[in-house]
């Protein structure tokens, strides 16, 4: 930056060097009688004046041109400390910003260590770090991931043989076919008499709106560009865009928002099913929970008022229900981990994958 300012200087001396410069190596009176032109005594000496005044006029303009150019590196010199320091500052805001969301990342891990005992398992890709932890300590038949997204485009919503209309596919199929580390069911769906599946509500598959319904019943549970969990109750498609939603399904009902509890609706109430919830923690983190249900002797499953009071006890500050019963698969490194209500795993319309 300086460089430049000190070429400027130059090129705005440049008139005035060179006006002295002639002055120095050529005298005007010398140069007229050189080509025959006689000058008295007085004409001499009015060009003597003329030329000392254009000379002290000279210098007057080259003591301005000084001033300015000193002004200008001065301010150039401000200008570039300025920027160090500002520079300087924006990089210890980072530094610290990293710090507190690995402090924090450390906190949460201490609080869910205590309530459920070690992670079962940890995978630590490129585009995500999935913790595993099994719920029993919580007093619950299932199983809990915490992610951290590195790549937004490490989690995808997929549907069955990427097709709205099909006769489904299990959730450890779909993980096994995008070489996903982790997967759940996702949102619901509707069959017709010959058994094809069909997703209700809206879905959205990398940025593309694949099925569009607009019911007001069903939450929309999508995330964005970042990788954020954005649900919320979308009524146009121009919403869809205007958020930057790349993955989504729908279902119902919401559970958690700000960290508060919301009402359950009636027809939901006080219900012990098998469960597939997700959401994010006070840090960002992703959750995605599943609980057994329906199993005598192992799981009767979770109501869903149950299931609000245990995610605040986790940190989580939103969070809604999936699609549950006999859809419930929790898929992780290569297997299932839950135990299906139905005694193996359910043909499902979408699921939701994370990728290592």
């Amino acid at each position: 930056m300086l460089g430049k300012v000190n070429r400027f200087f130059l090129f705005l001396l440049a008139p005035a060097l060179g006006f002295l410069l002639a002055l120095t190596l050529t005298n005007p009176a010398d140069k007229l009688q050189a080509e025959g032109l006689k000058l008295d005594s007085e004409q001499s000496k009015k060009l003597a004046d003329e030329l000392g005044q254009q000379l002290n006029d000279t210098k007057t303009t080259i003591r301005h041109v000084e001033s300015v150019v000193e002004d200008i590196r001065d301010r150039a010199k401000k200008e570039q400390k300025e920027y160090e320091e500002q520079s300087k500052h924006i990089n210890n805001l980072l530094a610290t910003s990293k710090s507190q969301t690995q402090k924090s990342a450390d906190v949460l891990d201490t609080i869910l260590s205590n309530m459920l005992g070690d992670p079962i398992g940890q995978s630590f890709g490129n585009r995500s770090t999935v913790k595993v932890y099994s719920l029993q300590e919580a007093g619950y038949r299932g199983y809990m991931a915490k992610v951290r997204l590195k790549d937004p485009n490490a989690l995808k919503m997929v549907l069955a043989n990427d097709s709205v209309k099909s006769k489904g596919e299990t959730t450890s199929k779909a993980g096994k076919r995008t070489g996903a580390v982790l997967a759940i069911n996702a949102g619901g769906f509707m069959s017709d008499s010959k058994g094809y599946l069909t997703p209700l509500g809206i879905t959205v598959v990398d940025g593309k709106i694949r099925t569009f319904s607009n019911n007001s019943k069903l939450s929309f549970v999508g995330f964005n560009n970042k990788g954020h969990l954005v649900g919320a109750n979308i009524t146009t498609q121009a919403q869809i865009t205007q958020q930057g939603i790349l993955q989504g399904a729908s279902f119902l009902p919401r559970l958690l928002q700000d960290g508060k509890r919301l009402p359950i609706p009636r027809d939901w109430a006080n219900a012990r099913q098998p469960r597939t919830l997700i959401g994010h923690f006070d840090n960002g983190d992703l959750l995605l929970i599943v609980i057994d249900g329906r199993r005598e002797g192992w799981s009767k499953g979770v109501t869903l008022e149950e299931a609000q009071r245990k995610l605040q006890e986790f940190h989580v500050v939103d969070a809604y229900n999936l699609d549950g019963g006999g859809s419930s698969a929790f898929y992780y490194n290569g297997k299932i981990l839950n135990k299906p209500s139905g005694g193996k795993e359910r043909p499902v319309v979408s699921n939701l994958v994370i990728l290592p």
